[in-house]
C-alpha cells in the first residue's frame, strides 16, 4: 500500500483529524500507566494488556478481513520495539513522574526521523529539522511553565533513564511500519503486532506469572489495564499504522509533540490546577512546529 494508493481512500486532513484523536488517548497513557504502575510488574502487566488487546480485537479480524500469515515475522521485530517501550515505560513510573516522563518522549519524533533517513531514505531537511527543534522547545516549555530554574532543577533519576532508554526503542517503531508493510491490510498488521508482542511478553515475564497475587490486584488496575488495551493499545495502534503511509513516520510521529500539552490538560481535569499564561509561548512553538512539519514536503 503506497501512499497514492491510500490517499483514494480519505482525505490527508481526515488522517491528520484521527492522528490528534491518537494523540490525545497516547497522552492519557501516562496518567493511567502512572497510577496503575506499582499494581503488577512491569512485563506482566504489559502482558496482560496486550493479550487483552489481541482478544478484543480478534472477532473484528474475523469478520472484517482474511488472516494472512506472512507478516507474522515483520510484525514481531515491530512489536519488540513496542514492548521494550511499555516494559521500560511501566518500570520508569516507578520511580519517576507521568509529566517527566512526557517530558522526555519529545525526544521520540527527532530520533525517530534519524532512524528513518537510514530505514526508509526519508530526506528530514533544514526546514523539517528547524520544526522538530522548536516542537521539542515548545513541549519542553509547557511542562516547565517557561521558568528556566525548573529546567534546571530537574534531577534526572533512575525512572528517567530507564525511560530515555525506551523511547529509543520507541522510535523504531514508525519508520519499521513504513519499512516493513506489504500491503496487508491494518487490522490485519495491527493483530499480528499484538500477538507476537504477547509472545515477546511471555519469554520476558517466565515464572514470574506464577508469583502475582492474582486475587490480590486491585479492580482500579483492571480498569486501567482495560483502558490501555482497548484506548492506547488497540485504537492507537491501528490509528498510527493507519495514519503513516499518508503522512509518513516523521510526520507521524510529530503528533507527540502535543503530548506534554495534552498531560496538563488531562492534569487539570484530574483537579491539579492550570499551569498559567506562562505555557502559553510554548504551545504556540509546539502548534507552529506541528504545522511546519506536516506542511514541509512529502511524506
Amino acid at each position: 500500500m503506497n501512499p497514492a494508493e491510500v490517499q483514494k481512500t480519505h482525505s490527508v486532513p481526515f488522517i491528520h483529524l484521527l492522528m490528534v484523536v491518537c494523540s490525545v488517548l497516547v497522552a492519557s497513557s501516562f496518567t493511567v500507566g502512572a497510577a496503575i504502575s506499582g499494581g503488577l510488574d512491569p512485563a506482566v502487566l504489559t502482558l496482560v494488556r496486550f493479550v487483552l488487546a489481541t482478544v478484543l480485537l480478534w472477532p473484528f479480524v474475523r469478520l472484517r478481513t482474511r488472516l494472512s500469515f506472512s507478516a507474522i515475522w515483520r510484525c514481531g521485530i515491530i512489536s519488540a520495539s513496542l514492548v521494550i517501550f511499555f516494559w521500560c515505560m511501566f518500570l520508569s513510573l516507578r520511580y519517576t513522574s507521568a509529566l517527566n516522563t512526557s517530558v522526555i518522549y519529545t525526544l521520540v519524533p527527532g530520533i525517530s526521523g534519524s532512524y528513518a533517513v537510514f530505514l526508509v531514505g526519508e530526506r528530514l531537511g533544514r526546514g523539517k529539522l528547524l520544526a522538530l527543534g522548536l516542537g521539542l522547545v515548545g513541549a519542553v516549555w509547557v511542562i516547565f511553565r517557561g521558568d528556566m530554574s525548573l529546567l534546571l532543577a530537574m534531577a534526572w533519576n533512575k525512572g528517567d533513564l530507564i525511560f530515555l532508554a525506551g523511547c529509543f526503542s520507541m522510535a523504531l517503531y514508525t519508520p519499521l511500519v513504513q519499512l516493513l508493510h506489504r500491503g496487508e491490510s491494518m487490522l490485519v498488521m495491527t493483530f499480528w503486532i499484538l500477538v507476537t508482542g504477547s509472545g515477546w511478553l511471555l519469554l520476558v515475564s517466565g515464572n514470574r506469572l506464577f508469583l502475582v497475587d492474582w486475587q490480590g490486584v486491585t479492580p482500579m488496575v483492571w480498569a486501567g489495564i482495560a483502558y490501555l488495551a482497548i484506548f492506547t493499545t488497540v485504537i492507537s495502534f491501528f490509528l498510527t499504522q493507519y495514519a503513516i503511509p499518508y503522512i509518513g513516520p516523521t510526520k507521524a510521529m510529530a503528533y507527540s509533540y502535543l503530548y506534554p500539552g495534552l498531560v496538563l490538560v488531562l492534569d487539570l481535569a484530574l483537579g491539579h490546577g492550570w499551569p498559567g499564561v506562562s505555557v502559553l509561548p510554548g504551545l504556540f512553538l509546539v502548534l507552529l512546529s506541528m504545522v511546519f512539519i506536516q506542511r514541509t514536503g512529502k511524506p
